[in-house]
């Protein structure tokens, strides 16, 4: 009943993500399930739980969601959960998002494991590729060497002001090495934390930046 369960989940994401930009598509959710089900490995946790709050965790995002849609409510209503899995599964997403540093602790371990999942998608190489992926869909600058990154910012300020996609490491992706919850999380990030520190030193080389 579970795989069921998952399967028919997977369907109804699936169209969804394939409408949104390269950052957050289908790949994305294929990634980030790949990366739960290597921490799963070393974790004792739920692993329907976490497959399911993987693949819903993007469908209502802020940056996709249109006014008066709730498609994570619309598809987990009409899933065979009960109500404590179903309201697992919404807890657990609600603690996947940074939100400007403003997010909520992930209080077990399902939600720790999606979280880090999730964050180590938005770090190393990938990283790299879907902060440029975002901000060109957004009309974003590559860099703005004179643009300061925010060290304290409301979630509101984090969402509405546009910066440069360079910006957004320094106020995001570089913070959240330090912010896994998991051992291999925190094994996993620190590859790609160093590689995003070497890009962008070759980044700046290349543009002259100070």
């Amino acid at each position: 009943m579970n795989r069921q369960t998952i399967e028919q989940c997977k369907t109804a994401v699936k169209a969804i993500y394939d409408t949104f930009d390269a950052s957050h598509d289908w790949q994305h959710i294929e990634r980030v399930m790949q990366n739960a089900k290597m921490i799963l490995a070393e974790e004792q946790g739920d692993a329907f739980l976490v497959e399911l709050a993987v693949l819903l965790h993007d469908v209502s995002d802020p940056k996709y969601r249109k006014d008066g849609e709730d498609l994570e409510k619309d598809i987990l209503d009409r899933l065979n959960l009960s109500l404590e899995q179903k309201a697992a599964v919404e807890s657990i997403i609600r603690s996947v998002s940074f939100k400007g540093g403003n997010g909520l602790t992930a209080e077990t371990i399902e939600a720790r494991i999606v979280q880090d999942a999730d964050r180590l998608d938005a770090i190393g190489a990938i990283g790299i590729a879907r902060t440029f992926a975002f901000g060109g869909a957004k009309g974003h600058k590559l860099y703005d060497w004179n643009e300061k990154p925010r060290t304290t910012m409301s979630e509101e300020e984090y969402r509405s002001v546009q910066k440069s996609s360079t910006t957004h490491f320094y106020e995001k992706l570089l913070l959240l090495k330090d912010r896994m919850s998991t051992d291999k999380g925190r094994q996993m990030a620190e590859e790609r934390h160093q590689f995003m520190l070497s890009f962008l030193e070759q980044l700046q080389k290349e543009t002259d930046g100070e």
